[in-house]
């Protein structure tokens, strides 16, 4: 590109398509920028078995070049957890290949597959007491009862 376009930011422009397009139009990318607040573009690495894909772009800082997009069967509920562990040693890049290429990845029958963290919503685990209060609510008494 010539640089009389670098300094017009024609540049800009051509990247800010590229990025519509790559996110499947302008409804697409308005839909991506609702869940997810951001618009990037980038490479896809693979997806995993929960349907979350994983994307990288060199372009972006080091640390935010490697990102996920999670399932649409999360919507807005996702979080850290839903990465399963195989990919969250490449997102936080304690390796350079992806799960599906790296031949010394270990994978045995006893490996126990990833939990989604459940805390603070229905399926939390909350343990049943038998002790007694030590602190009990105070109810006022009601006139009719006066």
């Amino acid at each position: 590109m010539s640089n009389i376009a670098k300094f017009l930011a024609l540049d800009k422009v051509v990247n800010l398509f590229n990025i519509i397009r790559q996110n499947g139009g302008v409804r697409g990318s308005l839909w991506k920028l609702y869940r997810q607040d951001e618009l990037k573009d980038g490479v896809l690495v693979g997806e995993d078995k929960h349907g979350n894909k994983y994307y990288e772009n060199p372009r972006y800082f080091y640390g935010r070049n490697r990102w996920v997009e999670y399932a649409d069967k999360y919507h807005m509920n996702y979080d850290g957890s839903q990465i399963p562990a195989e990919w969250f040693g490449w997102m936080h890049y304690k390796t350079d290949l992806p799960p599906h290429q790296d031949p010394s990845r270990p994978k045995y029958p006893w490996m126990a597959d990833g939990n989604e963290n459940v805390s603070g919503t229905c399926g939390q685990y909350v343990p049943y007491t038998t002790t007694r209060a030590k602190i009990e609510p105070w109810t006022p008494k009601r006139k009719s009862d006066v």
